[in-house]
């Protein structure tokens, strides 16, 4: 347990014991299952943590050269790569760092192509499909909505995959449960499943949110036997982000000023929304505070207000057994996943430190931030 008045404020802190749980479950799915399971940045990309990461999960899914990199130097492995849109400035480094590269439009595949088979390894190619069918409800996470950018659809395909293509790759999900794999499945089955003699794998993508509490994980363990039993020359791959540093860590902040304007008090800490916790805003959605409620009529009640400029950093309301006071705590639960990778430094505010509470219930502080990161990031 994490002890709260020893953490640097503000600061992202991971627990070690909760993050080894998760893994230790991915690892017993993919076991279970007979499947890969490769750890996808976007989500998760606390390198100082790789090295535990490793001792389950050996390799990962990149989405840009930059990660792509970081999977060689700090997972130790070539990633399975794929990116919306490739430019021939970065495609040599793609190939360097990458195992498996899958191409978002036949028209990339075509063109980068031959620099694949000059690579100094061999790169396994595979192409994004667009089932054009999504359970995900915010259109902001839906890959599959009319008109999308992302991946290839059946009617863009002709009777025979291009020559050297090994797999295909879909990604439908988003924090999802195994039964909407399961009905994505079925429609890939039925649009694609005529190519499955073509290929070596398929890569079902991350949303696969096997570590929450309420996750089926015997249900997917089933349907994923079940699909091998009818393709068993099929590698299959899952790629989660979420899933492994699921409620893994949290953003410590501290209350720095009370602002109340007619009736709306608001609680003014030394985090952002706009700069550390971008889904919010983007989703949105209202994060857990630790000791808080949603509101409750004769309780306390407070908006949370970030220390941006930007008129709509705050997010509401909550209600507290006692009320507030300037250098009080406020703990984020939940804010490993994506919120870490996603921080920006709009306004030059102070980026929070990067923190692990050890198995031995000691503080490891990873990382401080200062003018120089700000400065160098825009040069």
């Amino acid at each position: 347990m994490i002890d709260y008045s020893q953490i640097p404020s503000p600061c992202f802190v991971l627990d070690e014991e909760r993050l080894r749980n998760n893994l230790a479950l991915i690892r017993s799915v993919k076991e279970r299952a007979n499947v890969e399971i490769i750890l996808a940045f976007k989500a998760f990309a606390m390198w100082s943590v790789f090295p535990v990461v490793h001792e389950y999960i050996q390799y990962s899914t990149a989405s840009s050269v930059a990660e792509a990199q970081l999977a060689f130097e700090e997972m130790g492995n070539l990633a399975h790569t794929y990116a919306p849109v490739y430019s021939d400035k970065e495609f040599p480094a793609i190939l360097k760092y990458s195992s498996h590269i899958t191409f978002n439009s036949l028209a990339q595949f075509e063109h980068f192509h031959p620099q694949t088979k000059q690579a100094e390894h061999a790169i396994s190619c595979g192409l994004r499909i667009n089932p054009e069918f999504s359970s995900v409800g915010t259109d902001l996470y839906n890959p599959c909505s009319l008109g999308s950018r992302l991946g290839i659809t059946a009617d863009q395909l002709s009777d025979k995959l291009p020559e050297d293509i090994e797999g295909l790759h879909f990604h439908t999900l988003c924090e999802s449960q195994s039964t909407d794999l399961e009905q994505t499945l079925d429609v890939v089955e039925k649009k694609f499943g005529r190519y499955f003699h073509q290929i070596k794998w398929l890569n079902m993508g991350g949303g696969h949110l096997m570590t929450r509490k309420n996750y089926d994980v015997e249900h997917l363990i089933h349907l994923l036997k079940t699909f091998q039993t009818k393709y068993p020359h099929l590698q299959l791959i899952l790629e989660p982000g979420s899933a492994f540093a699921w409620e893994t860590g949290e953003l410590v902040s501290t209350v720095l000023d009370i602002v109340d304007n007619k009736g709306i008090i608001t609680a003014m800490l030394d985090v952002s929304f706009a700069c550390h916790m971008p889904d919010c805003l983007e989703m949105p959605y209202k994060p857990t505070i630790l000791g808080a409620t949603d509101p409750i009529v004769g309780k306390t009640t407070y908006r949370m207000g970030g220390n941006s400029c930007l008129s709509g950093d705050f997010v509401g309301d909550w209600s507290f057994d006692k009320p507030l006071h300037i250098g009080d705590r406020i703990v984020f639960w939940d804010m490993m996943h994506y919120t870490m990778v996603k921080t920006t430094y709009f306004n030059g505010v102070t980026h929070p430190s990067i923190a692990v509470w050890t198995r031995e219930n000691k503080l490891r502080l990873i990382r401080e931030f200062g003018y120089e990161d700000y400065k160098n990031r825009l040069s």
